[in-house]
């Protein structure tokens, strides 16, 4: 089996003018792709840096990481990658998801699973230029480019993992980097094709996993991501004391510093987790925790970096993508 590509998770938490500058760095370092979240009220509006993005580069591909079908409607979200992908032919990915910090900082709560499923036939009939129906009215898209743009669904539990396989072109695993939950997370993709019968060919899993590399104070600055991961399900039980520490977070979990290394939330988390959960230390204890996750069934890996972004990025390319 062949290596997986490696891609960059990208929260827009600076001016477009530094996500630029990112994004060119990662292509020029060799990543694959640039997944850019989407939550309106605490990061820079998504589809302004992706465009920003796509006139800055020639070959990287890029995706929202991940958008979702309420505070973006399907026909928005149609409308906006087919006019990315008219700036970038071939290289727009749709990541979509239930929602989360984008919908908790509304108050909202997450849809049920036939939302979903239904807002992906939807924005997929609109992109190949089918007319849908919408209520009493008839609706299509005028600049559809005519074909499918890949749609991966953002799943941690277990039902939303089985609809990735039941639906999905691809699943962003937000499941951390302990083998043996990544392994039981693409074990609920093939049976969610399973029970559709469908069969996986040109499927891609990608595993999103915050990144922190230096020799100290490292698994400080994930620990805010990896509080977000354990919030939500997992494709495997976690033990009586995590479960635990979970009810506390849940207790003290401000989606207004979502994910931010400040969060004072992220002080809950044990340096035991992050190693569970995250890929934070030195360059050799990085490379170690990658060697375990290859032939797992695995084809990306999407690193979210924390610190210094740049240099994260650089020393992962040059010192762990060619070498784990």
């Amino acid at each position: 089996m062949e290596r997986p590509r490696y891609s960059l998770g990208l929260f827009p938490t600076e001016p477009v003018p530094q996500i630029v500058e990112l994004a060119r760095w990662a292509e020029e370092l060799g990543y694959h792709a640039i997944y850019f979240g989407d939550s309106h009220l605490i990061w820079r509006e998504v589809y302004v840096h992706m465009a920003a993005c796509a006139m800055q580069t020639r070959r990287i591909k890029l995706s929202t990481g991940v958008t979702n079908p309420y505070t973006r409607h399907p026909t928005v979200t149609a409308s906006a990658v087919a006019s990315l992908e008219e700036a970038a032919p071939g290289r727009m990915l749709i990541g979509l998801g239930l929602g989360d910090s984008s919908l908790a900082t509304m108050g909202m709560k997450q849809r049920r699973l036939s939302e979903v499923e239904q807002s992906v036939e939807l924005l997929r009939s609109l992109l190949r230029g089918q007319t849908v129906t919408l209520g009493d009215a008839q609706v299509r898209l005028t600049f559809a480019p005519g074909r499918d743009i890949p749609v991966y669904l953002a799943a941690s539990g277990p039902k939303v993992l089985e609809l990735a396989g039941k639906i999905a072109d691809g699943a962003i695993l937000l499941v951390g980097t302990d083998p043996r939950f990544i392994e039981a997370a693409l074990s609920l993709v093939r049976q969610g094709a399973e029970r559709a019968g469908r069969r996986l060919e040109n499927f891609r899993t990608v595993a999103w996993i915050p990144c922190a590399i230096g020799p100290r104070g490292a698994k400080d600055l994930v620990k805010a991501h990896v509080a977000r991961i354990l919030r939500h399900p997992l494709p495997r039980p976690l033990d009586s004391e995590d479960q635990a520490l979970v009810k506390e977070l849940d207790r003290h979990y401000d989606y207004y510093q979502h994910m931010k290394i400040e969060a004072d939330h992220s002080a809950l988390v044990p340096d035991r987790l992050v190693d569970r959960f995250a890929l934070a230390g030195t360059l050799e204890e990085c490379r170690e925790r990658v060697r375990p996750l290859w032939g797992i069934g695995l084809d990306e890996l999407a690193i979210v970096p924390y610190g210094d972004r740049r240099e994260v990025l650089r020393l992962f390319a040059r010192e762990v993508m060619g070498q784990a």
